[in-house]
């Protein structure tokens, strides 16, 4: 006879069906922890009856189980849901203007400006702005004196300049006698859209496959 429950029913449980997985395996599981316990409930010795505290223990823990289970489902099914709608709104930006890190200079021949930004990481006395053609040589320098930390708009006289070419920039920044961190931000256009198991992808016409958490601004 036996005279109590066993330590851990969850080892017969997990030996039977292992290789199971899903709803379905979960249900096996709690049906079988059920069969085990009335089994051992019919069997056991009257005079030495099992640990009701035991029972409730072991019972909560299959519900556990069984309830994270369905928790990683759901989660699982929250997260492909995120996808969709993230791939939905990529779509929606595909021949769009973006603001990623970088140093191109676009240029609008249309309106005579080129166009690029900058972020600062501290307040600066003095910040400059140094326009490039694509052999490096510098062609213009704008000066822009003292500005406040965060993200800054450049626009730059470029009625001037050759459609044909790639220009760049580079940015200095100074606050007295240290330098302040200035990260470059360049526009962009998105051709297409994708997704991948990190997240979704946007192919752009300048900097190639990036991430849509790089994506610094819609424009």
């Amino acid at each position: 006879m036996t005279s109590a429950i066993a330590a851990d029913p969850f080892a017969s449980l997990n030996a039977g069906g292992s290789s199971a997985a899903g709803a379905s395996s979960d249900a096996g599981s709690a049906d079988r922890f059920l069969k085990l316990l009335v089994t051992q409930m019919q069997n056991q010795d009257p005079l030495n009856p099992m640990d009701n505290a035991q029972i409730t223990s072991q019972m909560a823990q299959i519900n556990t189980v069984a309830g994270l289970q369905t928790l990683n489902t759901s989660v699982q099914g929250l997260g492909a849901q995120f996808m969709q709608m993230q791939a939905l709104q990529g779509a929606a930006l595909v021949g769009h203007e973006v603001t990623l890190q970088g140093s191109r200079m676009a240029v609008n021949t249309a309106t005579g400006q080129g166009l690029a930004g900058f972020d600062l990481a501290l307040p600066a006395d003095a910040v400059k702005v140094e326009v490039l053609n694509p052999a490096g040589r510098v062609v213009d320098t704008l000066n822009l004196g003292a500005l406040g930390g965060g993200r800054h708009d450049i626009a730059w006289d470029a009625r001037q300049a050759d459609p044909a070419l790639e220009y760049r920039f580079r940015i200095s920044a100074n606050a007295g006698a240290q330098t302040v961190a200035a990260t470059p931000l360049m526009r962009d256009q998105v051709q297409a859209v994708s997704t991948s198991g990190s997240g979704l992808v946007l192919s752009t016409l300048f900097s190639g496959d990036v991430a849509y958490g790089d994506v610094k601004a819609f424009n």
